[in-house]
Formats: C-alpha cells, structure tokens, sequence
C-alpha cells in the first residue's frame, strides 16, 4: 500500500494524477521518497518505477521530481539516475572503448579513470554529477602536483565517456563542458645535436643494439614502429615500409596496427644504414628460434632472438647515453633528434611530415617551431643571394656608387632676390 501523498503532489490533483506525474512521499523529518513513472514492462506489464530519496527540504524534492519529468518528456531513460559512475564507466569501457581503441591506449585510458577519476567521483549516481564537480575534481589533480597534460588527457577521456553517455540516452547535458583546464606549457624538447649524434652512433654501434639505434636516429619512427619492422627492406630502392607495431600486452607480444592510416608509409634509408641491415640480415639465420607468431621476420630482436622490450631498450639507451658523456634524454627523444637534424639540414617540412607519419606538415611545425627562427634566417639569406646581383653586392660593400647622394633641397632663387650686399630698387 502506498504511503499517503505529500502536500505538493495533491495539489496536481490526487493520489491518481501522482501516480501519473510522479510521487513524493515523506519518509521522516527532512527525507522524501521520490517516485516517477516509467512504463510497464513488455512481458509481464508490471509497473516500473524510478525511486530516489531526496534529503532536505520539499522543495528540494520538488525540484528533482521536475527535473526527472522532463529529462522523461525529452526522451532519456532514467538508468543514469539509477547507476553510479563507476557503473558506467565499466560499461563505457567494455562496450563503446575497447572495440575501437588500441590495446596501448585502451590501458591509458582504464588507468587514467581508475587512479584519477574512480576514487573521487566513482560512487556518485551518474545524473547528479554537474560541472562544479568536475572542475573541483581537476582542481585536486592539480594540487596533488599533476602536469598539465595529464589533467587535460583525464578531463578528454572522461569527456568522451559522457558524450558516449548522451548518445545512450543516460544524459541529457555534458557535465563536462565549461570546465576551466589548466594551460598547457609547451614542455621543452632535449634533443641531440649534430656533434652529440655522431659520439651517440659511434658508441652505440659497438653494442648489440647499434642498429636499432642507427634506425631510429636516421628515419624518426617511433619505437614501437621500428620494433616491429620485419625484413621486407626494398634493396633496389633503399626503402623500408612501416605497417605494424609492436606491443606487450597482459605478458604477452602482440602486433597491432599503426597508431593512425597515416602512420603507414614507406621511409628512405640512408646509405650507411642500409649497408648495416644488409650485414645484420646475414645474420639472421643464426638467431635462436622464437615461438611469437609473425616474429620470425623481424629485423631486431635481442641476442636470444625474441622481442625487444621498449622499456629494456630505454635502459640501454640511457646506459649508452652515460657511457659517452652525453646529456640523458628520452628513447622517444630520437624521433625529435631526426626530425630536428632533417629540419635544420634544409629538408621541407612536408617531406619532414610524411616520413614522421604526420597527419600535416602544420602540425609538424607546431611541434618544431624552436627551428622556425633559424629557418627563417636561412629562407632570407638565400632569397637576398637569388635577388642580389654582383652590381648590388658591390654597391652594398663599398664600390662605385651607382645613384647620386641626396639631401635637403635648397629653396629655388626668387627672380626678386638679390646677392647678399648688393644694392636693390624697387620699382613703384
């Protein structure tokens, strides 16, 4: 038997319109039990009902009644007032996430709800979470000492998981939108230069992993690109395709495709470092055996013949790195160094682009606009030689002048003006 109806919902007419409309029945001193109406179900046409306890005042309830009214006039479905956000975020991941993303980027984006997001707003009911929440979310972030990026990257995934939520009809607005993020400082790039490439190579050569090395300083792939280079090398043109990359997954090698349709493309190889796969390709019978499917082709694997470890290959790079003397950067950081040498070298920023898998040759001058003064200098200097003849260049060093000088202009002599100190008449 239903409790008897409040004051509000009686003035819509009765216990019968409330039904209708929706109900608000008091439970005790300052806690009202809100109840709407969502349909009957398809096999057993029983009732189904939204119940919320709302604590505070009758208004209050009030208010949610007719807040959850009309997101039901406009067509959502009331379950996201009924899970938490860690209800949905589960779902979210499972059903919308993990089919379209790559296995790398999907352990992102799990990590990123679970350490930054779950612990803070994952026990709310998913309806009620508003915009302030969010930005006072971010706001600890921040004062727990987080970069800029990393907020910025949370707030984009939990911003892709509640537009997801709109599209399933669970919201009706985006909490996400309007929160202030902070500025994203562009970090600086460590990269080496042409003297500190050359001691690199040189020490690097010497070990195992030489080539490896020679390979990412020279063409700018991304590790988990030129990890999973297999041997399809292209001698006659000095050219080798990347079509695939290498990840570790849950213990286990797995190959994937490139981070983007983009990312496929076919690299020149410089001569020297051709001639180094060439040797390295003769001994590639001798290599032990691995069991990894698809992983008998592949051009570097370690002395035992599996895999190279992206991580493991970072540590030996930074072992390399120490062991000459050199400023420690980033594995990633050699992706940097080629395109910087290739900028610095002349080479237009479109070629630049389409060996980097860039998605434009704009967005490749974004990330190395630290080039663009010098760019610059160089781009005028040439144009001053095309445009300078020899009889400019001799005017500018000093030879014989070409244009008379010029300089204030006297004022013209009037037919009236006499010299100074001769005697004048005036005819009247």
């Amino acid at each position: 038997m239903l409790a008897p109806v409040c004051q509000p919902c009686a003035r819509f007419g009765g216990e019968f319109l409330s039904r209708r409309i929706g109900q608000i029945v008091s439970r005790g001193r300052q806690r009202w039990l809100v109840r709407v109406f969502l349909g009957r179900e398809r096999e057993t046409r029983k009732r189904r009902y939204h119940n919320r306890t709302i604590r505070g005042t009758a208004r209050r309830a009030q208010e949610y009644l007719t807040k959850m009214l009309r997101e039901r006039e406009l067509g959502r479905g009331l379950e996201g007032s009924e899970i938490t956000l860690n209800e949905f975020l589960d779902r979210w991941l499972e059903a919308a996430a993990k089919p379209k993303l790559r296995a790398k980027s999907y352990r992102s984006y799990e990590g990123l709800l679970r350490h930054y997001i779950r612990p803070v707003l994952g026990g709310r009911i998913l309806s009620t979470i508003t915009p302030l929440d969010i930005q006072t979310s971010c706001q600890q972030l921040i004062d727990r000492g987080l970069s800029s990026r990393t907020v910025r990257y949370t707030h984009s995934v939990l911003r892709s998981a509640m537009r997801q939520a709109i599209r399933w009809r669970l919201l009706l607005q985006d909490p996400t939108e309007g929160v202030q993020l902070p500025r994203l400082g562009r970090r600086e790039m460590r990269v080496l230069t042409v003297e500190q490439s050359r001691i690199f190579l040189e020490a690097a050569l010497k070990t195992h992993y030489g080539p490896v090395f020679a390979v990412a300083l020279t063409t700018g792939m991304r590790p988990s690109e030129y990890l999973a280079l297999r041997w399809s090398v292209d001698w006659d043109r000095g050219t080798v395709s990347v079509v695939r990359t290498l990840e570790r997954t849950a213990g286990c090698w797995r190959f994937a495709e490139t981070k983007r349709s983009r990312s496929r493309r076919v690299i020149k190889l410089q001569g020297w470092v051709l001639e180094i796969l060439r040797r390295l390709e003769a001994t590639t019978s001798k290599r032990p055996k691995c069991d990894l499917p698809d992983a008998a082709d592949l051009v570097f694997t370690t002395a035992t013949g599996r895999p190279i470890h992206s991580d493991k290959l970072a540590q030996r790079f930074k072992h390399i790195l120490r062991e000459a003397g050199l400023p420690t950067i980033r594995l990633y950081d050699l992706r940097h160094t080629a395109a910087t040498l290739a900028l610095s070298a002349g080479v237009p920023p479109k070629v630049v682009a389409e060996q980097l898998g860039h998605a434009s040759a704009a967005f490749t001058l974004d990330v190395y606009s630290h080039l663009l003064p010098h760019m610059q200098e160089e781009a005028a200097t040439k144009v001053e030689q095309i445009l300078a003849g020899p009889s400019l260049l001799r005017h500018r060093t000093g030879g014989k002048k070409r244009f008379r000088e010029t300089g204030p202009k006297k004022p013209p002599k009037s037919a009236n003006t006499a010299p100074e100190g001769s005697r004048t008449s005036i005819r009247t």
